[in-house]
């Protein structure tokens, strides 16, 4: 699992528009926010997409970008963002490339039955492309508040 210090795994990725998105062009401009979630159009992902979007301009003015990534595909990311109004991009992560190199691809148990899945978990990566904060197993309520709390203090 990665670690605040650690660089920060690059990936290419499809968003909801099948627009490939490198996290490399974001060094030495912007704090990129990655934050992994399960799966689309569930409750958890749905309240925390939509209160990404919500704080959207409040990280822009800090210089960061918001990005959602969950194995789902392009087309149910955009009837995802579509319905509910998300506005920060989401990531198709298909074959699991950045949920590898994060590490967020574990091990999960439910009713007794073991299968991997998304860990739900944020990384605050800075300009420099340095990861200073990785949050495992985070909770959906409330956390786009908290990352943006912590982006306020690398100021």
């Amino acid at each position: 699992m990665l670690k605040a210090g650690d660089k920060a795994p690059d990936f290419s990725l499809p968003d909801a528009d099948m627009n490939l998105i490198d996290l490399k062009p974001f060094k030495g401009k912007q704090n990129v926010v990655l934050y992994f979630y399960v799966r689309d159009d569930t409750p958890g992902c749905t309240a925390q997409g939509i209160e990404f979007s919500e704080l959207e301009n409040d990280f822009a003015k800090l210089d960061t970008v918001v990005l959602g990534i969950s194995r789902d595909d392009c087309i149910s990311h955009g009837v995802f963002r579509d319905k509910h109004g998300i506005t920060v991009r989401l990531l198709a992560d298909k074959e699991g490339e950045a949920c590898e190199g994060y590490g967020v691809w574990q091990e999960k148990e439910k009713d007794g039955v073991k299968r991997m899945g998304i860990v739900r978990s944020t990384f605050v990566v800075d300009k420099k492309g340095v990861i200073r904060h990785a949050l495992y197993g985070v909770q959906s309520k409330g956390h786009a508040e908290e990352i943006l709390e912590l982006v306020k203090e690398m100021k």
